[in-house]
């Protein structure tokens, strides 16, 4: 297991500058994920929508599909401002919330815009053949989840392990708290079953990258569930993962982590 410290991360942030200077990009919003919105009431219709970043003029970059923070119960679509301009294509991942819907229901949605990038991404410039999914937090979870649990995107008939790697900040890896809350069940309590990443631990997952805050400032017990799904999977007979630890940052150590998910999609690219 390897811990970051701020030198590393400014190494990382030199070598990742330079890909794309000369390109020029565009931004298109509020794409529905739903093909068919005929069905859809008006709240799914308004959430579940996406963004999409992409630059001009060359074709088959890499794609990172980003899913927002905020427990599950708040947030909104973005396209991180430290992912553009690297010659990437980035999905900003709106999904509808906990309390109008069950939790459960945002898996079910981060699905389908990743099912969607998959089928559509290669109008954008982007290459289906290098998707890379990611998140903060709640955003973490549901990286982990359209990935881990294989039956989701099968169901769009797509294999979760053509997703190119897999890249959670501060991910639950067992039972989100919100969808706990729901069952009246304490954050203090931990859960893993069929709504916890750790329940389809599994040797042939993409490449997968695990950063959390540092352990004594992270949110309840945040890098030690990390840490057992990185041992876990590490036990299953799956090689290609790492974890990191981001020393001095607390949960929202996004902008510092950065530079590791641009570093990880150039070395899977």
């Amino acid at each position: 297991m390897i811990k970051v410290r701020l030198v590393g991360l400014f190494f990382l942030l030199i070598t990742s500058i330079g890909l794309s200077q000369e390109l020029t990009y565009k931004t298109v919003e509020n794409i529905s994920y739903y093909p068919d919105t005929s069905g859809l009431s008006d709240y799914q219709k308004a959430q579940c929508r996406l963004d999409i970043y992409y630059p001009e003029g060359k074709k088959d970059v890499p794609v990172i599909v980003w899913f927002h923070g905020g427990g599950l119960t708040g947030g909104g679509k973005e396209i991180p401002q430290a992912l553009k301009e690297k010659g990437y294509c980035i999905v900003g991942v709106g999904y509808r919330l906990s309390p109008k819907v069950k939790a459960a229901t945002c898996i079910e949605d981060a699905t389908a815009a990743v099912a969607w990038t998959f089928k559509n991404i290669a109008d954008f410039n982007g290459d289906p053949d290098s998707i890379f999914v990611s998140g903060h937090s709640a955003g973490g979870y549901l990286a982990l989840m359209t990935v881990m649990d294989k039956s989701r995107l099968d169901k769009y008939d797509i294999d979760a392990n053509d997703v190119a790697g897999l890249v959670p900040f501060s991910g639950h890896t067992i039972t989100h708290f919100t969808i706990r809350s729901e069952r009246g069940i304490p954050g203090e309590q931990p859960i893993i079953d069929e709504f916890a990443p750790l329940y389809f631990v599994r040797n042939d997952v993409p490449p997968t990258l695990l950063i959390t805050g540092d352990r004594e400032l992270e949110m309840l017990g945040r890098y030690e569930e990390n840490a057992y799904f990185y041992r876990m999977m590490k036990v299953a007979g799956q090689e290609n993962i790492t974890q990191y630890e981001m020393q001095g940052y607390g949960h929202n150590m996004t902008h510092p982590a950065f530079p590791l998910l641009i570093n990880f999609v150039q070395e899977h690219n």
